[in-house]
Parts: structure tokens; sequence; C-alpha cells
């Protein structure tokens, strides 16, 4: 994907318009740092088109022009675009689609029986919902298989890919653009006039830009397309080549179509993937861009489709971008916050300077089922844990635990009886490879420990999870290869004012104050996250059993971007959040559940800590409280005299 000859074609003379570029040398050079500064970056947001449906049809070596809609239980999760035409949506279930479209095919989804160790098709799965549990690694294992096309179509040094959901990849392509952009035109790599990194750029020697089938978002005024392109309309369009092949190799190689966003941010190649479906991509200029939002809904932006839309749309009576654009950014922060306002302003104005940021590996892996009737033994519990640990397993022989490339540390039990939720995790023992005996046996006996507390039957749902993933270890260390000694032990003495008594060895950078704490060394605040993250697999919401809408997390076709940061003060949503027992905060699902609780576990780590270094302290000082009641209780040890509280006890 070097040169294009189209390109080459649609550049025949040279501009006739400006004289000069209104970009600078400086910018073009940051587009090969993928600044987000740039006012030349170029990303792509690449979607596939009703992904499960495309995975049971290439599946079944069906045609593209062949009804079909996948099935779980009785609903429709994913409904492909030939069964769309005739009225079909998921909100229908099996039996009024059949009446909608006689010639559709409803495949029900896999699913792991109670009983087997593998997930596979069964035809009455549909009426079985109680033994059976719905498995999405068909789904999640050809996501892999294109995500891993993607990188083959990028340079090997250039690549920045986001997996945004199980069907949908951020790229950004800045770099590998500023490459081909100085091969193509060679003018740009002379040194700026002057060395100035601020003058400005030459104009392109070009007057036409040959889009080819791209769906190109027109200008308000038809006269501005008189004007000569400029450098960021050079670089879309090479993007624009770039993706349209990506595109082409994941259809010929995998059989899957893809519609797809280019434009300079992360939002707006978002809403350009879902501009113009099935198999399209729509680029969208910075020249553009306000004639491309106007005519939008704000709720079609992420993080504005739920309350914090809602709340916006009440408050300015709206819902429109064109008419939240005539409000001023004092009335946003006003009405909004400060924070939330600016990010509103911002938005709607098509801007967003969030990165690609390429995260490709697994934080955590979520296994659940809601028992549709409840189960009432333990029998029935333990068959259910071994299928979620073959579930969680395989997950994990892909992640590579078997080479020891990564590993889980811990492992996590919750169990639901009516409203009451118990959950009780373990560490995963280090030294062994991980199979699935050690998980089951793990699991068991955290179900053991719930048990023991007793009002654990009938049990509504069950969910086991594994997290904390970290690097194989590939060599230890004894504990000398943390010591300094000799020539290193007395240089490093001194610079920490002089030997510590009686010792062969210091530890670097951890020396030990006269109150006995550490100074310059780690300490529990390294256990702490600044951010907490969800794993990015999906997960079944259908089996939470948290009253959750099924397609709002699992249903990622079209609507689950889990990309860009939530904007300060936006709200968790009521109806996928779960609450934090012990602090009642509430969290986006099971799995940050558990890394909240982990925050407080560290919470409760450093406070014992403090706590005992106060009272070592207040022990080695004489005449201190401590000490005091410590002589107290030994002098009426010795002489008989009752301590505070206490009462003599009468026998006899």
């Amino acid at each position: 994907m070097g040169s294009s000859p189209q390109f080459m074609a649609s550049s025949p003379g040279y501009g006739t318009g400006r004289r000069k570029s209104q970009f600078t040398y400086r910018q073009l050079g940051l587009l090969a740092s993928y600044s987000t500064s740039s006012p030349l970056r170029v990303i792509a947001h690449i979607d596939l088109d009703a992904f499960y449906a495309q995975c049971e049809m290439v599946r079944l070596g069906l045609p593209d022009d062949q009804p079909l809609a996948v099935q779980q239980w009785q609903g429709l999760i994913a409904v492909n675009y030939a069964a769309r035409k005739f009225g079909i949506g998921r909100h229908c279930n099996v039996t009024e689609a059949k009446k909608l479209c006689p010639g559709l095919i409803a495949q029900h989804v896999a699913t792991w029986k109670e009983g087997d160790e593998k997930w596979a098709y069964h035809d009455d799965a549909a009426a079985h919902i109680g033994t059976h549990k719905v498995s999405l690694d068909l789904y999640r294992l050809e996501s892999r298989k294109i995500l891993a096309l993607i990188h083959d179509c990028l340079p090997a040094n250039q690549q920045k890919v986001e997996k945004a959901g199980i069907d949908e990849v951020f790229v950004d392509l800045s770099a590998q653009i500023h490459s081909i952009m100085l091969q193509r035109f060679p003018e740009l790599a002379n040194p700026p006039p002057y060395d100035d990194p601020t003058e400005k750029l030459p104009l392109p020697p070009i007057t036409a830009l040959d889009w080819q089938a791209d769906n190109l978002v027109d200008l308000d005024n038809a006269d501005d397309e008189a004007d000569d392109p400029d450098w960021d309309d050079v670089a879309i369009l090479i993007g624009a080549e770039l993706v349209r092949d990506i595109r082409a190799e994941v259809r010929a190689k995998l059989g899957y179509t893809c519609s797809a966003g280019i434009a300079s941010n992360k939002m707006l190649s978002k809403l350009g993937s879902g501009f113009k479906k099935p198999n399209q991509q729509t680029v969208v200029r910075n020249r553009a861009v306000q004639q491309f939002l106007s005519g939008m809904k704000f709720t079609k932006i992420r993080n504005l489709g739920g309350k914090l839309g809602d709340q916006v749309a009440v408050r300015f009576e709206t819902e429109l971008i064109k008419d939240l654009l005539q409000v001023s950014l004092d009335q946003l922060k006003s009405k909004m916050g400060e924070d939330t306002g600016i990010w509103i302003y911002n938005t709607i104005r098509g801007i967003d300077t969030s990165e690609v940021t390429p995260r490709t590996q697994i934080k955590s892996m979520l296994s659940a089922k809601s028992f549709r009737p409840v189960i009432n033994r333990q029998d029935q519990a333990v068959r259910w844990l071994r299928i979620f640990v073959a579930d969680i397993f395989s997950r994990l022989v892909e992640e590579g635990v078997l080479e020891n490339k990564r590993r889980p540390k811990t492992i996590h039990l919750q169990h639901r009886h009516g409203g009451l939720t118990k959950s009780r995790s373990s560490g995963i023992p280090l030294g062994k490879t991980i199979d699935e005996t050690i998980l089951f046996d793990l699991a068991k006996t955290l179900l053991n420990q719930i048990i023991s507390e007793g009002h654990v039957w009938p049990c509504a749902n069950l969910s086991l999870s594994v997290g904390g993933f970290e690097d194989g270890i590939t060599g230890n260390m004894g504990i000398g290869a943390f010591l300094v000694k000799g020539d290193e032990a007395r240089a490093a003495n001194a610079v920490a004012g002089g030997p510590r008594e009686g010792g062969a060895g210091v530890l670097p950078h951890d020396r030990m104050t006269k109150t006995g704490q550490r100074a310059n060394g780690p300490d529990i605040q390294r256990f702490f996250r600044k951010e907490t993250s969800s794993g990015e697999e999906p997960i079944d919401t259908s089996e939470r059993g948290d009253g959750s809408d099924p397609h709002q997390e699992l249903w990622l076709d079209e609507q689950g971007d889990t990309s860009a940061a939530r904007p300060i003060n936006v709200p968790i949503s009521e109806e996928t959040s779960v609450s934090c027992p012990r602090c009642n905060v509430k969290c986006e699902d099971e799995i940050a559940l558990q890394s909240h609780q982990d925050w407080h576990f560290a919470k409760d780590l450093q406070e014992e800590e403090r706590q005992a270094t106060q009272q070592t302290a207040r022990s080695q000082k004489p005449g201190t409280a401590a000490a005091s009641s410590s002589a107290t209780k030994r002098s009426n040890k010795s002489t008989g005299k009752l301590e505070q509280g206490q009462k003599r006890l009468k026998f006899g």
C-alpha cells in the first residue's frame, strides 16, 4: 500500500488558488509522531457489518442475500442487512420475525450444555435456557483473526490500533500517511525556509482529488469546493486509500464486510463509519465537519446517548446539534458544570483530542449464568462451575497461559440469592502452570465458603472471573540479586548518610528512618491504580442477572464503543451498574466491581500499616499512653487489681 496510481492520476496540475498552504512545517512534522495537536492527523474507525450475523453466514457458507438472524433463547440479538429489508429488528422475537420473512434462518448462538466440557451448536438450545449457557467463543475467535489481519496490513513500525469492541477498531494512520506524503511529494522533505518550522508549507501541486466510491460529506456551500485542496485533504485521501485496502483484504481473506469512517479524530471517524452501511466508507474532511454534524442529533455521539444526553435535551429543549451550537460556553458550564460543559461545547463542534490507545491485552475474563428457574442444590452449582472454568480456560489458552506468556493472579466468585449478593476471592498459586483442575478446585473452595454462611438457596445467578493478568515469569532471581554489596554498598551507604547497622548489603533505593519507617522507597501506594478498566472481551449481559439490557454490552454492532474515556460528571448507567456492598458506589459491571473491591482491600492494608506504625512508635516512647497502659496492665496483674470494664466472677 505504497503510492497509489489513482492518486497520481487525480493530480494533473498545479494549484491556481492560494499561494501557500494554511499548514506549517511543524504541523507536518507532528503528523509523524501521532500528535493529537496536528490538524493533519487521520483516524479511521473500522466497524464490522452486523458482525454476529456475518460470523454465522461465513460459518454456514450462506450467500450475502440470505436473510439471517442470530437467536438467543426466544429473542434476536443480531440481524443481517438482507433480513432488515423485511422490517426485522432486534426488537422482534423469533415468531414475529418468521412471519415477516418466512425464508429467514434463525440461527441460535452456540451454548455450553450442562455436563458438557465444550460449547457447541444445539438445535434445541432455545428450549433449554435452564441447562444451557450462551457461548461467544466463535465471535471472539473471528474478531481476533480480523484484528490480526488489520495489523498485517500495516507497516510493522507504524501500527497504532485500538480494539474498541469485539467488532470495531480505531486506527491512527498519521505516521504512515506522513511517510507516503514524503514519497509522493519530495518537496515536503526539504527544510523549511530560514529553518523556521512555523513557515507555511507550499500548496499541494494538485487541483482535484479522486475519492472513488467513498461517501464524501458535501460542503454547505458548493462554491467552497472550487478551492484547491490543501494538505489535510491530501492526508485524508491517502487515509481513505489505506482503509479501502484493509477492508478489501478482510473481505477477500476472511469473508467479512466492514464499514469505515475516516476523519481527523476518533469521534468523527466513529460517526462516519455508521453514516452509510453496509460495506461503505465515509470521509469527513476538516472543511466538512460542521456540515456533517449540523443535521445530527447529539444523542448519536458516544456519552451523549444516555442520561447525560437526556439532561442536555431537557435543559436546552433540543436534541439537534445545530440548535445546541447556538448555546454559549458560559451557558453550558452554568447548567451542566464546568468540565462537562466544556466537553459538550467542544464535542458538538467536532473537537476531540483523545488518542488511539493500543490495548489488545485482556485484563479480566468472566463467565456467568442467570438461572431460570433458580437452582437449589450444591451439585447443580458445581456442574455450572465446571462449565465456567472450561469457558474461561479456553480463553486463557488463547492468551498463552500454557506457555506461561500471561496468567491471571486472582479468581473471584459471585453468588446471588434473592436480593443478596455474596462474593469470595482467592489468589491463584504461583509456581505451576494453570490448568482446569486448579481453577475448578479454587472455584469449589470459594463456593463452599459462601455456602458455609448459609441462606444461599435458591441461587439466581453465579459468576466466575479471573483477573490481575501479568506477563509470565521467564526467570527467577534469588534475594542476592536484589542486594548491593561490597564497594557498591559502601558507596550507597555514603550517599544515604552512613552505614546501616549490622548490614552486609543494602537494599537499593530503600533506607530506613529513625522511626523505623521507609523513606524514598515503594510503599502501599504502588498498589493503587489511577484508572480501572474492564476487560475487552464481551460479557454476555443477558446472563448476568442484574436486570441489565442484554443488548447493551453484548451486541457491539453499531453501538458498543468502549474506547474513549468517560467525560467528567458523566454518570454510569443505572441499568447496567452493580453496587459495591461496602460503600454503595456503582460500578459498570462485576469486573469493575472486583477492581473496586481490590481498591478497598489495598486501602485497608494501608490503614493497617499506618496504625501498626503509629502503635510501634508509641510503644517505643517512654511515658506515652501505650507505654503507660502496658505498665498499668503489668502492675494490675501483679497486684490483682481490676482494669476498667472488668468485673470479678463469683465461683461457688
